[in-house]
This record gives structure tokens, C-alpha cells and sequence, in this order.
């Protein structure tokens, strides 16, 4: 049937009101586009300051005039709110809750003081009123740390580094920099100010990669997102000579191919105050760890879940309130899974619960071969005697601190932490049964002393906490301050 021309000029009028709606909604979204990219481009085009005028500008809040957004969400890594089942970015006191360690760090600086990290503005802070590195001109001063250091603590490092070297700056004691270091984790940390492309502003890194055959130039824009924050987060150690900042990796950067790196260079960080175990104290190898996991092998950066994207206006950027991604699970896990946010949180809950299960079953067997080693030392045993069970201990507790100091590398690489961790607790294990067998060749008992809390495990072994706390207290009140005002005078801060 054939269609009359009343009907044909109605669905020719149809067809036309449709085509003019949808030419005005084009023009509207062209319009928008444009507006958008205007707004970008006065943003990001019309710079307030030019960061690029001085070598490396390390004052994060100069970075902020051009970059607000940005700055403003890095401001927010100040914020202590944030508490999840295990962890959050409040002051954490790791000793109190696990006084193991400070037996298992004995004769290391590590069992006066270890809490957990918080954001990166508490950095300079935190280095600051840490027992760890020595309390210059009070009486800690004798065990004084290197400027070596501040290496990941602040974007003056970089500064320095490109002024005077990085050897000068590692090869120092660790308080002659405390006037020049003075800004927290910032902007030069991770940024070229002349591109605002993704850079690793630290040496150690680019070191190893040349020395492993690899060339960091050639990473792509995905790997950058990973690789600014394996310059820090990653397992390194001081080159006895002269204090240089190096990464281990000329084997491998598995535990073992370390381990093994290590044991070449016949490299001890610190002998073990009871059982004179040569001990490796790992630093926190959060990128190897996190290559061996689900996440890593499948390409994700470590800013996809740690820095996801926000909107604002016509303006993508990453959020640099640089956090546990639960405290934000519908813009991290949640691009990418479709599970509930409870489902995701309980997922997480139950890596980090299991991990927590064997990380302490290990940590008691490695405190017990230690107690076990420092009676047999004291029922007279012998260099030779003691040889197998004290490479035992290096051997476990070098892979329980590779694991637990892997920030969230319980759920990061669930597999491979718990394998490490069972290789800790075997090892834990052999060496109780060498030093049973020097404790029955020489007519000896042992008996568990009483180190369940950290006040006890201190005494325990001979740390004079009260001295101690009170060297920070009139450290903090007295040469801070005169750091600040030098860093001052000088145009630093």
C-alpha cells in the first residue's frame, strides 16, 4: 500500500526536527569540547611561576601555583583519618604491637623505634623525630647515620644531588644535611619541570638498571607510573666504603638472587646483639614484591590503585593523595573488579589476616633461635659449634624482614609472601635444632626469658629508652630549630 503524500510530508518533517536536534546537540558537545580544552589549556598552558628556571625546584608549594588541583590533593597526604582492619595512615607504634621485633632487631637502631609509615607530608617529620638516626651533639651522635638517609625523604635531595653529586651527598654524617633537607615527598620527587613528564629524579635505579643490561630511558608511560616509586620503594643498602645508595640487583630480585648478591659481597648490615648472627635488614622491597603478584604480572602501575584518576570540569588528573586504595575502592578497585566495595574489603582483609597468621608464627620461632643462640654462647660455645645454626638465622630472618618490610606485600603477592615467610619459619626451625644440639654437648638448658612486651624486650636487651626519648625530646626542641632558620637564611625553605 502505498504511502499518501500528507504521510510522506509528516515523516519528511519528523526525519528534519530529528536531524536539527541532533546538529544542535553536536554543537553543543563541540561547544563544550572546546570550552573544556580552553579551560585545560589556561590551567596547564598559562604558568604562573617557570619551575624550570633554577636546576631542580624543590619548594612543592611553587609547583602548586601552576599544578592547584594536584596540590591540593598531595596536601591532603597529611590526614590521619584513615583506618582500615590492619592498617591506615595513622601513627602506628609497630614495636608496642609486636615486641618480637625488637628482639629480632637487636643491636640495631630499628629496636628503639619503628612505627608504621604515614603520608608522604609527615616525611621530614617523621625522619626527624625518629630514634633510628642518631641525635647529633646529645649522646647518640656515636652511632650517627649517614645523609644517605634522607635519600627518599624529600625533593631537596634531588636539589642537592644536581648542585654537588650524589656522592657527597650520601658520604656525610646524616645531621649535616638537616638545614638542606627540609620539604617532604613532593613534585621534583617524580616530575621533569620542564615537561611535567614522569621522571626517576634519584641515581640508585637508574644504576641498577644499567648494570643489569636495561635502560630506563626506554620505559614506557605505564612502567614510569610504577618506577618513580620503586626509586624508593625498593630493596637497597649502603656501600660500606662510602656510604653509597645501591640496589642489590646484579642477580636477580627475587629473595633469593639477593640473598645470594649479598652473600658474594659478604655484606652484614649489623651482627645480632645475643646470637652474633650476621643479620641482612631488608628495607622495604615493595617493587619486586609487587612484580611477583597478580597485579604486577598483568601490567598494573602502582598509581592506578595508589593515585586513580578524578574529574573535575573538563579536567582529568590523578589524585596525589597517595593512599591505601580501601579508602577509596570505588575509584581504585572498582574500575577494573565489579565486586561489592564490602566484598573487595573482606578479599583484602583475608590476604592481610593470613599474612599476619604466619608473619607471627615466624617471627616467634626467629626470636627463640636467638634467645637459644645468645644460651649456648654463655654455656661456652665455640666459633665452629655455633657456624650452621647462625647462618640458619641470617638466612630466615633475612627472608620474615624481605616479607613483612614489602609494605602490602601480603596482598600485593599473596603467593610469594607466604612462601618466603614458610621458608623463614623452616629456617627458624633448623637453627632451634642445631643450637638444641650444642646446648646438649655442653650440659646447658634454655629457658624462654620474659620479652612479651616491648618495655621488657628493651631492657631485655640493654636499650636505656628513658635516655633515649629524652635525647629526641631536647633534639627536637633545640637543633630543628636551628635547622629551619639555616635552611632559611639560605632561601631553602
Amino acid at each position: 500500500m502505498q504511502e499518501t503524500p500528507k504521510k510522506k510530508s509528516a515523516l519528511g518533517w519528523i526525519l528534519c526536527l530529528i536531524s536539527m536536534a541532533a546538529v544542535f546537540c553536536l554543537g553543543l558537545l563541540a561547544a563544550s569540547i572546546t570550552e573544556r580544552k580552553a579551560e585545560v589549556a589556561s590551567i596547564y598552558n598559562n604558568k604562573k611561576v617557570d619551575l624550570a628556571a633554577v636546576p631542580v625546584e624543590s619548594k612543592n608549594d611553587k609547583w602548586g601555583l601552576n599544578y592547584p588541583r594536584e596540590f591540593e590533593t598531595w596536601k591532603m597526604t597529611a590526614k590521619g583519618d584513615f583506618k582500615s582492619k590492619y592498617h591506615g595512615n595513622q601513627i602506628q607504634d609497630v614495636l608496642e604491637e609486636r615486641p618480637d621485633m625488637v628482639i629480632l632487631w637487636a643491636g640495631y637502631a630499628f629496636s628503639r623505634d619503628y612505627t608504621a609509615p604515614r603520608g608522604h607530608m609527615h616525611a621530614i617529620e617523621e625522619m626527624r623525630g625518629t630514634l633510628r638516626t642518631g641525635n647529633p651533639g646529645i649522646g647518640g651522635a656515636k652511632d650517627m647515620q649517614p645523609g644517605t638517609c634522607w635519600t627518599c625523604k624529600s625533593p631537596d635531595v634531588p636539589r642537592y644531588m644536581a648542585a654537588n653529586g650524589p656522592a657527597k651527598f650520601y658520604n656525610q654524617p646524616w645531621s649535616s644535611l638537616g638545614a638542606e633537607i627540609v620539604h617532604p615527598i613532593g613534585c621534583a620527587d617524580c616530575h621533569d619541570a620542564k615537561t611535567m613528564n614522569l621522571a626517576v629524579s634519584r641515581p640508585a635505579l637508574k644504576e641498577a638498571f644499567e648494570r643489569t643490561g636495561r635502560d630506563i630511558s626506554k620505559a614506557t608511560q605505564q612502567e614510569l607510573r610504577s618506577l618513580v616509586c620503586a626509586q624508593c620503594h625498593e630493596e637497597y643498602y649502603f656501600r660500606p666504603a662510602d656510604k653509597y645508595l645501591m640496589f642489590p640487583f646484579d642477580k636477580g630480585q627475587t629473595v633469593e638472587a639477593i640473598e645470594a648478591y649479598f652473600d658474594e659481597i659478604k655484606f652484614t648490615d649489623y651482627v645480632h646483639k645475643l646470637s652474633k648472627a650476621p643479620i641482612l635488614k631488608a628495607q622495604h622491597p615493595g617493587w619486586s614484591m609487587f612484580l611477583l603478584g597478580p597485579h604486577g604480572q598483568h601490567g598494573v602501575a602502582c598509581a592506578d590503585c595508589h593515585m586513580p584518576y578524578k574529574s573535575e570540569g573538563g579536567i582529568k588528573y590523578s589524585d596525589h593523595q597517595i593512599m591505601s586504595p580501601l579508602a577509596k575502592i570505588s575509584s581504585t578497585c572498582q574500575t577494573c573488579h565489579r565486586e561489592s566495595e564490602e566484598f573487595l574489603k573482606n578479599r583484602v582483609y583475608e590476604y592481610q589476616r593470613a599474612g599476619f597468621e604466619t608473619r607471627t608464627v615466624a617471627e616467634h620461632e626467629l626470636v627463640k633461635a636467638h634467645l637459644m643462640a645468645e644460651a649456648c654462647w654463655k654455656a661456652g660455645a665455640t666459633e665452629a659449634e655455633m657456624e650452621q645454626a647462625l647462618k640458619f638465622i641470617r638466612s630466615g630472618q633475612w627472608r620474615w624482614d624481605y616479607a613483612v618490610a614489602s609494605h602490602g606485600a601480603s596482598f600485593h603477592a599473596p603467593a610469594e609472601y607466604q612462601r618466603i615467610i614458610s621458608h623463614a619459619i623452616e629456617f627458624g626451625l633448623k637453627a632451634q635444632l642445631e643450637l638444641q644440639k650444642v646446648l646438649i654437648a655442653h650440659n646447658a638448658d634454655f629457658h624462654m626469658p620474659d620479652v612479651s612486651t616491648k618495655a621488657k624486650a628493651q631492657a631485655y636487651i640493654g636499650l636505656d629508652m628513658p635516655k633515649l626519648e629524652k635525647d629526641k625530646k631536647e633534639f627536637l626542641n633545640t637543633i630543628v630549630p636551628k635547622w629551619e632558620e639555616q635552611a632559611k637564611k639560605a632561601g631553602i625553605l
